[in-house]
């Protein structure tokens, strides 16, 4: 079958075991849809409390292991064990986990006592790199999912009401917050800067939308300038949709190929039944 997504490495073979290290939502699963459909040959690193159950079960016990959050020797050794060529990692695990929840063993102990910075991208990044140093290709995140990223335009109809000025100014928001490495995601309205996202994620910015009282919001969702794509991709799903909602936000900028919609024709049908509009907008 010919690879039909433009991530894989050149000269990959889809026949070695490619690791999914699943967190939550529906990501991992769509991920793994795609990516057998493409003849992948795919293996499932779950987590504790966090991987779906669901998707578990398309798994056999061959194929699968279960690790722990902050169990970092647990996770090489899995990848070691189903024989992993490449690995990807998909969806989140629960925030305060990784500050109040997460037992770390010794081996990631030590590579935060490296660490100058603890942020998504230095922990991450420092965590790419033991992978990797076990002869492992760590895949692009949007790997196989070349069919559900944002494309430019109005994702949503003929014309989304967005005009270039409040776009111009939300985008410029974004990537500033993304290059500060604050959060992918702002809410602007009429050249004012009402929400930043943060460490609490999109949705909990999204919902407290509603207490300003704002009008003609937009969400505007980006990469960062130098972003590593093989971990933290900006993602854009359902519940998403719902908490803008919430937030009586009723209109979405996301960046072309940097934005991935967790089931874009699902999520499409939805925004229309919400009427929320969603346009793509290149990158820089």
């Amino acid at each position: 079958m010919a690879v039909a997504t433009k991530f894989l490495p050149a000269g990959f073979d889809l026949k070695k075991p490619i690791a999914v290290i699943a967190g939550q939502g529906r990501y991992p699963a769509l991920l793994i849809e795609s990516a057998r459909a493409q003849g992948a040959n795919i293996k499932l690193l779950s987590f504790e409390q966090e991987t779906d159950p669901k998707l578990i079960e398309t798994f056999s016990a061959e194929d699968h292991r279960s690790i722990t959050v902050g169990k970092l020797g647990q996770l090489l050794d899995a990848l070691k064990e189903v024989g992993a060529a490449g690995a990807v990692m998909a969806g989140q695990i629960t925030p305060r986990k990784l500050f109040s929840g997460m037992i770390p063993d010794l081996k990631l102990v030590a590579l935060f006592a490296k660490l100058k910075e603890r942020n998504a991208e230095t922990i991450f990044g420092a965590i790419t790199e033991e992978i990797e140093s076990l002869g492992i290709t760590m895949l692009d995140a949007r790997v196989f999912l070349d069919e559900h990223l944002a494309s430019a335009g109005c994702l949503t109809g003929w014309s989304c009401g967005v005009s270039d000025a409040e776009l111009e100014f939300g985008t410029c928001m974004a990537r500033e917050m993304a290059r500060l490495d604050i959060g992918q995601s702002v809410v602007t309205a009429k050249g004012t800067v009402i929400a930043v996202e943060a460490f609490e994620g999109t949705d909990q910015m999204l919902q407290r939308c509603a207490q300003t009282g704002g009008k003609e919001m937009l969400l505007i969702k980006t990469s960062k300038h130098a972003q590593d794509f093989r971990f933290d991709v900006p993602c854009f799903g359902i519940k998403t949709l719902e908490s803008m909602a919430k937030g009586g936000v009723q209109k979405a900028a996301l960046e072309v190929d940097s934005v991935i919609l967790i089931d874009r024709p699902a999520v499409i049908a939805h925004a229309k039944k919400l009427g929320i509009d969603i346009v793509g907008f290149p990158k820089k």
